[in-house]
């Protein structure tokens, strides 16, 4: 048992590409230190943050944050409610419209040329 080298204390050490790994500390490079400040691209947030990101950027407070992410998903709710019901509204319009057009030339179709001369 002598003859097996000293244990050396394994830890969990995060990388810099993000993956966790069991390593001796001392065993690993030394990690860069970021240089300047680290820049988050707003495009390339997944798009329920985005709007977070923005606004805290630019100055406005949590409370406003949490409002637009409250009202937002609820505003897309009402205006596609508000959608269908016109659509479903010009769709009856429709239907009544060709009914009515139906029924008159049906209606008006025997009586009201009898008395009239054909055209030339």
């Amino acid at each position: 048992m002598e003859q097996l080298p000293a244990q050396r204390q394994l830890t969990v050490v995060q990388l810099p590409d993000g993956s966790h790994v069991y390593a001796d500390p001392a065993s690993l490079p030394a990690v860069q230190q970021p240089t300047g400040p680290q820049v988050v691209h707003i495009h390339q947030a997944p798009p329920d943050r985005t709007v977070q990101r923005v606004a805290l950027g630019s100055g406005v407070g949590a409370g406003a944050v949490a409002a637009g992410v409250y009202f937002g998903p609820l505003l897309v709710g009402v205006l596609t409610a508000i959608a269908a019901n016109l659509a479903m509204l010009a769709l009856m319009v429709l239907i009544v419209g060709w009914g009515t057009v139906t029924v008159v030339r049906a209606v008006g179709n025997g009586t009201t040329n009898k008395g009239r001369r054909k055209g030339r």
